[in-house]
């Protein structure tokens, strides 16, 4: 009998929300296990043992115990290759390399950008908190960079690595989920090729799925 994966986390968080839309991808059932954040769970004894860095999500599949959702999706790619959406392009070594470089680019170059700008305009109000300008700005700039290099990538392929749909793309799902409902979503909206790969990822059924939970900020 196979065991249901069970990820444990918030559907509201980026990071959540990016395994579970890579699992709706591949059409694999889980059990979503929700962690309250407000209460702290994850900072817990129990949570802290499933990761000691006490953050969402974690998944278990059988006695594999996992953190970083990179890693997951990674993972849940791999071992259901043949399902759903190849997202790693496993039959072709070039395509599946160039796949990891823009997983890479999403980790280190998009996500260092974006990901303050988020969390000053929906972490921060929670916290009791103003949004802080400066550090919006200058992210932003750093932020329009990346986009810049991504508007002449996209211009030649349909997506990141290439012609097809991959993790990498996926992984840039969430976070610009969120960005797209600040005031700053223009800078992705003025890029035309950015604008025309933003609408074809987020139109995807397996994200529209996850993003049902994603309500971060709204009453």
């Amino acid at each position: 009998m196979t065991t249901l994966i069970k990820l444990y986390g918030a559907p509201v968080s980026t990071c959540t929300a990016r395994v579970m839309t890579c699992l709706h991808e591949k059409a694999v059932d889980f059990e979503l296990v929700p962690v309250d954040l407000f209460s702290c769970e994850h900072k817990q004894p129990p949570f802290l043992a499933k990761n000691p860095f006490g953050q969402i999500p974690v998944l278990e599949d059988g006695d594999l115990t996992l953190f970083e959702s990179r890693a997951m999706t990674a993972y849940v790619a791999e071992k259901f290759k043949e399902a759903g959406t190849d997202l790693i392009r496993h039959h072709d070594l070039k395509e599946a390399a160039l796949v990891k470089v823009w997983i890479e680019v999403e980790s280190q170059q998009f996500h260092p950008a974006i990901a303050p700008i988020v969390y000053e305009y929906f972490v921060a109000p929670i916290q009791g908190k103003s949004p802080d300008q400066s550090v919006i700005d200058a992210n932003l700039e750093k932020l329009s960079k990346v986009l810049d290099v991504y508007e002449a990538k996209l211009s030649s392929t349909k997506y990141l690595a290439g012609d097809f749909y991959s993790l990498a793309d996926l992984h840039h799902l969430p976070y610009t989920y969120y960005f797209m409902k600040t005031p700053c979503a223009s800078i992705i909206s003025e890029r035309a090729h950015v604008k025309a790969w933003w609408e074809d990822i987020s139109s995807r059924p397996a994200f529209k799925k996850a993003s049902e939970g994603m309500n971060f900020g709204e009453k």
